[in-house]
């Protein structure tokens, strides 16, 4: 009985991440494809309320990828919100520090970085945060 009770969950868990993927993939396409259409299109436009409107284009793809993480949390059980929740928290703590770190080191005089960099040191610290979880719950 538990055997039967732990696939059909096993299978119910595929059936959400492979809803996820589906989404935030379709998402990421669309963001790609507005994000290269604005560098095509905007860049070599003079200033102004179009171009500016091109620009943030892109947005519309991060909203989907938005929407997609938020209805993956909706759909998944507490356990896994829990460790979702705590890996992100602990991503967000080491983007914290990073951020500030670099901060500091601008002010001794190192480049200035744009805030594109804050995004790439999240996702980063997010998926290590997350591998050296699964290695550690094994």
């Amino acid at each position: 009985m538990e055997r039967e009770f732990s696939a059909k969950r096993g299978r119910k868990e595929q059936r959400t991440y492979s809803v996820y993927r589906r989404e935030l993939v379709l998402a990421i396409v669309v963001y790609i494809v507005l994000l290269v259409g604005a560098i095509l299109l905007a860049r070599p436009m003079e200033e102004g309320l179009v171009r500016t409107l091109l620009l943030l284009a892109p947005m519309l793809g991060f909203g989907l990828m938005i929407r997609a993480i938020v209805r993956h949390v909706a759909r998944i059980d507490e356990y896994q919100r829990l460790r979702l929740l705590e890996s992100f928290s602990i991503a967000m703590a080491i983007t914290a520090a990073v951020s500030f770190s670099y901060g500091f080191l601008e002010t001794a005089g190192f480049p200035l970085l744009s805030m594109f960099w804050v995004w790439i040191v999240m996702g980063s610290s997010w998926g290590l945060v997350g591998m050296v979880r699964r290695l550690l719950g094994r």
